[in-house]
């Protein structure tokens, strides 16, 4: 392993920056195992990092196994944006467990468990109220603040190379608190009118909660195809693991992003060459008239197609994490909008409740709008990570 975290360094050192390599996170680890013996610096560490692509799920106990060979703020930030950006992939096979597949039987059975938990104690759950911590990570856009809440500064990335702007990385925007209340494990979206910028200020807003358990389960139990996946282990105990796909006929999941620019022109310009304006008696060149470029700002609004995966505890049916991915066409303005959200034991008053703990959100879009257009156009990646906290009866004290 000693070489090829020594060839895998080297790789890294000889690609430019733009070039994403994907590894294994086997293959990550030796790498940072490699920097930390060489005494590589923040930067240097950080700057390998940006250049990196997960093939298999960054686990918090990797994480943790990590921490030492990991130098400083800048390094820390982009094993952050690694977790988040492989957080939808299955983990390494060494964590997967060896156990056979359950019969068709079986199988059943657990899913039956879940439908009786998802409709009898999650969709019974009373309206809750949580305080919400979402940090936002993003190329493109300078941090908006010099603190990350990551215990690091975000607003001096470099990339170790003159040719490449340095927030053209995935790198720490901001931490934002909110509070968020939910009814029946649905989450409601604020009554309170946004009026940030959004899209103007180089930044996007999910105008939709985060997916319902009970929409999304009953939505896949009425497409029919729920489907045995594999086992995993999740938190120290085996989980089972089943995939779904919802087809557009049947699907509900709402997709609503804040804001793509609409370009409106208007008015008349003439042009006027110094050559041309000389030939014929005139002065120098320009352009005269009253024309004018006005820009709106309008959400992209669509219900689509999805699929993704369920995590369950055979012996309860409770349901500990969900993905959901939603198939969005490639003209569009939105190109991925992909989410996890991991459900723990959480006290309330009295009550032990399993409800959200985490989600993380994976997006793409085109910010100038031009996705349709013919040829390039630039791409935005946008990553989210929340945490729950401070859960409570809505409405109580």
């Amino acid at each position: 392993m000693k070489q090829l975290g020594l060839v895998l360094v080297l790789a890294l050192a000889a690609t430019p920056a733009w070039c994403a390599r994907k590894v294994t996170v086997a293959e990550l680890k030796d790498a940072l195992a490699s920097m930390h013996r060489d005494n590589k610096g923040d930067a240097d560490v950080a700057n390998a990092l940006k250049q990196l692509e997960l093939s298999e799920e960054l686990t918090r106990s990797v994480m943790n196994d990590v921490v030492a060979d990991v130098p400083g703020p800048l390094s820390t930030e982009q094993i952050y944006v690694l977790e988040a950006r492989s957080a939808m992939l299955a983990p390494p096979p060494s964590d997967i467990p060896t156990a056979a597949a359950p019969d068709a039987a079986a199988q059943k059975a657990i899913l039956d468990k879940t439908a009786d938990y998802v409709s009898k104690s999650y969709g019974a759950l009373p309206g809750l109220a949580a305080t919400k911590t979402t940090i936002r990570f993003q190329d493109n856009v300078e941090a908006a603040a010099p603190s990350s809440g990551i215990h690091g500064s975000a607003s001096d990335v470099s990339t170790g190379s003159s040719f490449v702007n340095p927030f053209q990385f995935i790198h720490y925007i901001n931490s934002t608190d909110a509070q968020v209340v939910s009814d029946h494990g649905a989450e409601k979206m604020p009554a309170g009118k946004d009026k940030t910028p959004w899209g103007a200020n180089k930044m996007i807003a999910l105008q939709e909660p985060d997916p319902s358990l009970g929409s999304v389960f009953q939505e896949a139990q009425e497409a029919g195809d729920i489907k045995w996946l594999r086992w995993e282990t999740l938190n120290g105990k085996q989980a089972a693991v089943y995939s779904f796909d919802v087809s557009k006929k049947k699907a509900h999941f709402a997709v609503n992003v804040c804001c793509f620019p609409d370009v409106n022109q208007t008015g008349v310009a003439s042009f006027q060459s110094s050559a041309l304006g000389s030939a014929h008696g005139g002065g120098a060149g320009g352009a005269k008239g009253n024309f004018q470029t006005n820009t709106n700002w309008n959400d992209y609004k669509a219900t689509v197609p999805y699929h993704g995966e369920l995590f369950i505890d055979p012996d309860t049916g409770i349901v500990v994490r969900m993905i959901t991915e939603a198939e969005l066409k490639p003209s569009e303005v939105v190109h991925q909008v992909d989410e996890r959200i991991d459900y723990g034991p959480v006290t309330v008053g009295s009550k032990m409740l399993v409800l959200p703990i985490k989600s993380i959100i994976d997006t793409e879009v085109v910010p100038n709008g031009d996705s349709g257009a013919a040829g390039r156009y630039s791409v935005r990646r946008t990553l989210f990570t929340s945490e729950y906290k401070d859960y409570q009866i809505a409405g109580g004290n």
